[in-house]
């Protein structure tokens, strides 16, 4: 099971917000997750990014993979990656 930390959307039409979540590489995007480890809104000034780096060190240990969007909102939290 590849388990990889991304993205995944909530809040209304025309109010894009995003949860950063652990979920297996193969379920879709808003689909089953692990554990929801933070969450990001790019539509307020300036962004809004809250991660637990406990939780996401914890998972990145253990082998899980982030993405690319997640990799960069990572490394703006000053975790690497």
């Amino acid at each position: 099971m590849a388990v990889r930390l991304r993205l995944t959307r909530v809040g209304g039409r025309k109010n894009p917000m995003w949860r950063v979540v652990v979920a297996d590489q193969r379920s879709k995007r808003d689909g089953r997750v692990i554990e929801t480890v933070g969450h990001y809104n790019a539509q307020t000034e300036p962004s809004t990014i809250v991660i637990d780096e406990a939780r996401v060190r914890d998972w990145l240990d253990r082998g899980a993979q982030p993405s690319e969007t997640v990799k960069k909102l990572l490394k703006t939290q000053g975790i690497t990656a």
